[in-house]
């Protein structure tokens, strides 16, 4: 039994009385026994004779959202709830890709025939709630008990391409392991080109629950893997061939690697989905071009100028799954540094070097980064209890000021001004070799610039 809270409970039971049967389904129910708690809730209305109808029943009930009622779906903030109300209804095949789909409202269908048009048992679980009644037509709960992910309808799932990613980021959140024949129809979709139909920000979206929502996201990885898919993330599909030196890295591949790193930064991120989603697309793609640079010297694998060279190679990857350019710019600078903080720890690094570092990247997210690296490998001996190089690298930058951002210019265009300079080429050319005499701590203060700048007069 699903115990619903006092003021939900009321809702369901005004539906009731007007006539209507809610049965809750979905994410809801499923994260109910998988132990994840979520705010957003499916009903499915069994009765419903108008959308019209329905919408003056639950609006008094909180703030609505009708920007789905021309497909019969409301949405309602109630309770500290997303609730999305909808008759249950039947989908058939009618065009290519994620959208090209008949939707057909059908209130009098069974909750077994509607639930047919789901894409997985897990998701097909629904629970009436004024019975106090689980609904299970397809073993969802059996199969969650198992750890199985399981496709409803075989003849059906292919329909859908968005599902292919679907079960890859499911299979991570829950931990689940693919059903043989949910695999093989996964491949199958992919060899036949199914992921090309996807636009971008589905795909995108499909890649934020996996890197965002599971505690290993390489389960969602390798799962990727498995179903040929890569390929078309390519060059991922090159990682799994690109060795590494086995005293640095002995876990083996550059895949081995990306992987392990992956989970390392998921247990660091912070909640905000935004910088979370930064430093795991950077820990997926910080060694994208290892595969162009690695080569064997002296009987030892090496990889010089891989960040620098997989920066270009990051861009086009990014640029295919999201037009978001902020969150591009952010992540880049992080692949093209992510080896500094124990470049500069290891050569005891002067403050006007990590004054100058500042100026590329963000020295606080760049030292997770690190550290996720570090720590995403084997180890021959013990795994050390501390990054020593971000310890290092966090400490100074922090007493220099610069761990989020880099100084600010203390010599500005109207201190020029004051001295009775006019704005020019030389204006511009003086205020850069100031910043750079700033970074290189010729000067520290407000007082000391000043003087430094008549001296340049």
């Amino acid at each position: 039994m699903i115990l619903l809270p006092p003021l939900l409970q009321e809702l369901v039971e005004h539906l009731f009385t007007a006539g209507i049967k809610p049965i809750l389904v979905g994410g809801f129910v499923r994260d109910h026994f998988t132990g994840h708690k979520t705010n957003d809730l499916d009903i499915e209305l069994y009765g419903v004779t108008s959308i019209e109808a329905l919408e003056s029943l639950i609006r008094p009930y909180g703030k609505l959202n009708l920007i789905g009622k021309s497909f019969g779906v409301l949405k309602l903030s109630y309770a500290g709830y997303a609730i999305d109300f909808a008759p249950p209804r039947t989908e058939s095949k009618s065009g290519f890709g994620h959208k090209g789909f008949n939707v057909s409202w059908q209130s009098d269908i069974d909750f077994t025939a509607a639930a047919r048009r789901r894409d997985f048992t897990i998701n097909a679980i629904g629970y009436d709630p004024l019975e106090k009644k689980l609904l299970d037509p397809y073993g969802g709960i059996a199969d969650l008990d198992a750890r199985r992910l399981v496709c409803v309808d075989p003849d059906t799932f292919i329909d859908d391409p968005l599902r292919v990613l679907r079960a890859v980021q499911f299979a991570a959140r829950f931990d689940l392991t693919c059903d043989k024949q949910l695999l093989a129809l996964c491949r199958d979709m992919i060899c036949a080109g199914a992921l090309a139909d996807l636009p971008k920000e589905r795909i995108f979206e499909e890649f934020k629950k996996l890197l965002l929502l599971s505690a290993r996201p390489s389960i969602g990885m390798t799962l990727l893997q498995e179903m040929g898919g890569l390929s078309f993330f390519t060059p991922l599909e090159l990682l799994e061939n690109t060795l590494q030196d086995t005293v640095s890295h002995p876990e083996g591949s550059v895949w081995n690697h990306t992987l392990m790193s992956l989970d390392v930064m998921a247990t660091m991120r912070s909640g905000v989905w935004r910088d979370d989603m930064v430093l795991m697309l950077t820990m997926l793609l910080h060694d994208i071009g290892k595969p162009d640079t690695t080569f064997i010297e002296n009987q030892v694998l090496n990889a010089p100028k891989h960040a620098e060279t997989g920066v270009e190679i990051a861009r086009t990857w990014l640029n295919r799954i999201t037009e978001d350019k902020d969150l591009i710019e952010r992540i880049l600078p992080l692949i093209r540094y992510h080896g500094w903080p124990r470049k500069l720890y290891r050569s005891n690094a002067k403050d006007s070097d990590i004054l100058r570092l500042s100026t590329h990247v963000c020295i606080n997210d760049l030292i997770r980064i690190a550290e996720a690296d570090f720590f995403g490998r084997a180890f021959v001996t013990e795994t050390p209890e501390h990054f020593e190089a971000g310890e290092w690298l966090y400490r100074r930058a922090n007493a220099l000021g610069v761990l989020f951002e880099a100084p600010k210019a203390l010599i500005l265009g109207r201190d020029l001004i004051a001295l009775g300079m006019k704005p020019s080429e030389a204006f511009k050319t003086l205020l850069d070799r100031a910043y750079e005499a700033q970074l290189e701590q010729e000067f520290t203060t407000k007082d000391t610039a000043l003087a430094w700048l008549v001296t340049c007069l």
